[in-house]
Parts: C-alpha cells; sequence; structure tokens
C-alpha cells in the first residue's frame, strides 16, 4: 500500500501533544480524552511516544506494537536521545504500518501523545514529516505545545521557554495553541514577578530584561538576553493559555482555542450555533479576562512588589 493511497474522505481532525519531558502530556491527553467523550466526541489517542510506559488512557494505537526506545538502547547500544531520534525515523519509514491502524478508526477526534524530545521539535525533521503525511491523509491537525508553568517564576528560564515555543511554531509548521500547565502549582517554585496576562500574553519583555539586570550571573549575558527578546517581539507569534487539567473552565478555553485553530468549529459536522460562533471570535479581551480569573483562583495577591521585598531582604 502506497503511503499516499488512502482515498479523499470526509476530514479527520485532531490535536498533536508536544512539550518537553514533564510538561503532563500524557496526562493533557488523558483529561482532554475524558472531557472530549463526555462532550459527545468519539475520541481515539495515539501514542507516538516509545519511551511511554504505564499509559494511563485508552490507548488506540501505540507505537510500542512497532518498535520501543528500550529495545532500540538494547540492540543499537544507543542513548535515550539517540534511541529517540531514531524510533521516529523508523515510524517515517514504516508510514503503512500507521495508516493501516489509523483507516480502521473512522469518525474519530484524535490525540496524537508525542514524545518529549525538545530536539524533534526545533531541528530534527522526522515527525515534523510525520505530521506532514498526516496533512496528506485529510488530518486537519493543530499543535498544543505544553510548558511547565513553574519556568515564570524564572526570568531566565521563561526567555528560553519562549524561544523554545517559538522555535517549535517555525519548524513543526502546524497550527499552534501554547499552553503554561500546572498553573494550579506555579506558586509552589516562587512567586511571580508579574500578573498572569503578562506571562499569558507575552508583553513587554524589557521589564524581564530589567530584573536578570539585577542577578550578577545574567549581568554578563546583557546583550545577549536583549537580542534573543528582540527576536521573540519580532516574530510576535508566542502567547499562552494557562491550565489546570482539573479545571473544566481552563479546558473548555483551550479546547475552544484548538477548535479555531484547526478548523474544527468550522466543519461541516459541527452543529453551528451562536455559542460555537462565538467562541471562534473570542479575542484578546477575553484572554485578558481569562488569565485575570486564573490569577485570582491560582496565585496569591501580594501588595509588596518584588522590589519592595527584595529592599526588605
Amino acid at each position: 500500500m502506497s503511503k499516499d493511497s488512502r482515498l479523499p474522505h470526509s476530514v479527520i481532525f485532531g490535536q498533536v501533544v508536544i512539550g518537553p519531558p514533564g510538561s503532563g502530556k500524557t496526562t493533557y491527553c488523558l483529561g482532554m480524552q475524558e472531557f472530549l467523550s463526555k462532550l459527545g466526541r468519539k475520541v481515539a489517542v495515539v501514542n507516538l511516544d516509545p519511551a511511554n510506559e504505564g499509559i494511563p488512557y485508552q490507548c488506540s494505537v501505540d507505537i510500542a506494537e512497532l518498535v520501543t526506545l528500550e529495545d532500540v538502547m538494547d540492540g543499537l547500544g544507543l542513548g535515550p536521545n539517540g534511541g529517540l531520534i531514531y524510533c521516529m525515523e523508523y515510524l517515517e519509514a514504516n508510514f503503512d504500518w500507521l495508516q493501516s491502524k489509523l483507516d480502521t478508526l473512522k469518525d474519530h477526534y484524535f490525540l496524537f501523545d508525542c514524545p518529549g524530545q525538545v530536539e524533534l521539535y526545533t531541528h530534527q525533521n522526522s515527525l515534523k514529516n510525520v505530521f506532514a503525511q498526516l496533512a496528506k491523509w485529510n488530518f486537519r491537525l493543530a499543535a498544543v505545545h505544553l510548558v511547565d508553568s513553574h519556568y515564570c517564576t524564572d526570568p531566565g528560564k521563561f526567555i528560553s521557554v519562549l524561544c523554545t515555543s517559538l522555535s517549535t511554531m517555525l519548524h513543526v509548521e502546524l497550527p499552534h495553541v501554547n499552553v503554561l500547565s500546572k498553573i494550579d502549582l506555579v506558586e509552589q517554585f516562587g512567586r511571580l514577578a508579574f500578573n498572569l496576562d503578562y506571562y499569558a500574553e507575552v508583553l513587554d519583555l524589557s521589564y524581564l530584561l530589567d530584573h536578570l539586570a539585577s542577578d550578577p550571573f545574567f549581568r554578563h549575558y546583557k546583550r545577549l538576553n536583549e537580542k534573543l527578546v528582540e527576536i521573540v517581539e519580532d516574530y510576535s507569534l508566542v502567547s499562552f493559555i494557562p491550565l489546570n487539567i482539573q479545571d473544566k473552565e481552563r479546558m473548555k478555553q483551550v479546547l475552544q482555542a484548538v477548535d479555531k485553530a484547526n478548523g474544527y468549529c468550522y466543519g461541516d459536522s459541527e452543529k453551528r450555533n451562536l455559542e460555537v460562533m462565538m467562541s471562534a471570535a473570542v479575542g484578546a479581551d477575553f484572554q485578558f479576562t481569562s488569565a485575570l480569573a486564573v490569577q485570582e483562583k491560582y496565585i496569591t495577591t501580594n501588595e509588596k512588589s518584588v522590589e519592595e521585598e527584595a529592599m526588605e531582604l
């Protein structure tokens, strides 16, 4: 069977869930599967992570049937990073296997649980080619890029996250929804220097540079940080949606953004009503209000500024 032999039929919608290790991709797939099922959508979760063991969700297609990271490491003497790259190249060389599995799941909404190796999304082409092949099979996908929200508590790490997110958006070449995961745990790692909407909407990053300048270590890299921030602001592509997987309102907000990104809300099969059309039309004002609602719910308000606390110390 040729890898391009799939007959064109109804458009298939879905999400590819990507992000660094520990960002909550598998937990997101479990929560989104349950959430979508309650909304009446037929959901199929595809595990594309050959290192994913003890999968908590109902898995319709598992790459472990084709290749596992442990077998590759043992058989070829590769480390975990090299092994994952080999597994993705092996998947790319076996599109027929993937196609035969997906063809049995007609009329489903797909969630693709992807590996956590950052290189796979920033400059290695195997997963990008897999996504491109899915598009040829009439899949309309949006990338959901999860980033652990605790990076917001460290200005240096947050700038790194912005650069990684931007690089991933440009390389993967899919409609993109960036998500700050585990927002309910953000204050366990430190206090935010600014309101949550500053990080969600990626507002004026010069304020972050001022905070970095007060750190003796980052003071030596002032020009480098300025140039990195300049790149992020010039593209003006990166923004985030805060998410607690247990909060249904936040799940609904992420789903609305994804449905708009992959076109599901405009599809022929969607029952179009006022709520659907309004959810597709939400703009920056709604995002700003939503970020404030998340801050009020999960982040402790402190009247003192970071600078005032530093002076007291």
